[in-house]
């Protein structure tokens, strides 16, 4: 029986895996970029010329790389028979979605999505 436990986040994912009582952690970067956009004026003037930031193509970007880092995990743990999601923010959910949606045989070996934050590995593991 092999139980897989998953923290992420959006910069990386820790997996614990357990098999015949032997732990195994592996750590997963998920390649998402940070961006900033920078707007405003280049001058000190007011009304001067203005930066267009176009938030749509940035999120739209952060959307597919994230597509790209769950179908990696999704890889990581097709054979695990039971799995337990945890990690700040929604990204734990947003995975636990794109689960149902696309990965329906994954989906139902769910046995918990819950909140935690930041943690070590040791505190991954235990």
């Amino acid at each position: 029986m092999k139980h897989t436990g998953i923290w992420l986040d959006k910069d990386k994912a820790h997996i614990v895996t357990i098999e015949d009582k032997k732990e195994t952690l592996n750590t997963i970067q998920s390649n998402v970029e940070d961006y900033r956009p920078h707007g405003g004026s280049g001058t000190r003037l007011k009304g001067g010329p203005q930066d267009v930031v176009q938030d749509s193509k940035f999120l739209e970007r952060e959307k597919h790389h994230l597509k790209q880092y769950y179908k990696s995990l999704a890889s990581e743990i097709i054979d695990t028979d039971a799995l337990v999601i945890f990690g700040p923010a929604d990204t734990n959910e947003k995975f636990s979605k794109e689960l149902h949606k696309n990965y329906k045989l994954l989906s139902t070996k769910i046995k918990g999505v819950k909140k935690a934050d930041s943690m070590t590995e040791n505190q991954v593991k235990a």
